[in-house]
């Protein structure tokens, strides 16, 4: 088997670190002696070491602990990069729990496929007492995709992944700095790999829990959050090299249009007390957001102290 890293950043989560390192504690199918955790605490203090030291007296392989003080998303996963050591690194948020087959069907799905990246469900579970927008919210930040595994013509986000390091354009420092504080780095990262020829594969068996802290479990979190989804397109246009200025246009064209159709249906749902009225919201938000993409317009989801 080859040497695999786990890699989970963090910032202050004490409790769903635990769950997240513990879960990946007990995979099965997979050799130990080919394994190791890397744990990133993207703090200014040590705030998560103290865990990661219990959490480290009955682990079954090596953990490491990465304290990276710059702020930012990008600087988080860059600092986990230089400590791994494995030559597949699998992804893991803190607000996520691995079922035990999770790491041996990203394996097998990454071997079946000669995929240089393999990208998982992603199921969340809102607490019981969120009922307004409860099926929206669960939705937003799950991650569905085929219902058989097999090759994909895109990609998904870094968490619950399984990367080929040879096929990073980077294998040390891959993500983006300049997405450290509005996210998006591992867009940017999948959207250059997939122009060179990388492969992509969906394996439906390795899905994961995910219980989002209780405070992102609101439209006043998601929706700004959608916009910035929708920024991606226009932004990855604007980044290419050369830039893609027919790709930019084509797609602020594309967002002002949802923007207008989407906003007006949402308007109406949020009149009549639609239940599906956040979604279309949703959908407004980010036709807007591939509209108004650029710099005064990026909202800052990381990289913020601490």
């Amino acid at each position: 088997m080859a040497r695999v890293t786990i890699m989970i950043p963090t910032q202050r989560r004490p409790d769903g670190l635990a769950v997240a390192a513990r879960s990946v504690f007990a995979q099965a199918g997979v050799d130990p002696a080919a394994l190791e955790l890397v744990i990133v605490d993207n703090d200014q203090v040590p705030s998560a070491k103290p865990v990661v030291d219990d959490l480290a007296k009955t682990a079954p392989f090596p953990v490491i602990y990465v304290n990276e003080k710059r702020p930012g998303v990008a600087f988080a996963r860059n600092a986990g990069m230089a400590r791994a050591s494995g030559e597949f690194i699998a992804f893991l948020d803190d607000d996520e729990e691995a079922p035990a087959g999770w790491l041996a069907a990203l394996l097998a799905a990454q071997a079946r496929y000669e995929a240089d990246v393999v990208f998982g469900p992603v199921k969340t579970r809102a607490p019981d007492h969120i009922v307004e927008h409860r099926d929206y919210l669960e939705r937003f930040f799950s991650r569905e995709g085929p219902a058989e595994a097999g090759v994909l013509d895109h990609y998904y986000g870094c968490g619950d992944s399984l990367m080929r390091r040879a096929a990073l354009p980077d294998p040390v420092a891959p993500f983006a700095v300049e997405r450290n504080h509005i996210g998006g780095e591992d867009d940017m990262l999948f959207g250059h790999m997939q122009a060179a020829g990388a492969r992509f594969a969906w394996e439906p068996a390795a899905w994961v829990w995910e219980e989002p802290v209780p405070s992102r479990m609101t439209l006043a979190y998601t929706i700004p959050r959608a916009f910035a989804y929708g920024q991606g397109p226009t932004a990855h246009c604007a980044a290419a090299q050369p830039r893609d200025n027919a790709g930019v246009a084509r797609w602020m064209v594309i967002g002002l249009g949802q923007a207008a159709v989407f906003g007006v249906v949402a308007g109406f749902k949020w009149l009549t007390r639609a239940r599906d009225r956040a979604a279309w919201l949703d959908r407004a938000a980010r036709g807007l957001g591939k509209t108004l993409w650029w710099g005064p317009f990026k909202i800052h989801f990381y990289g913020r102290t601490a």
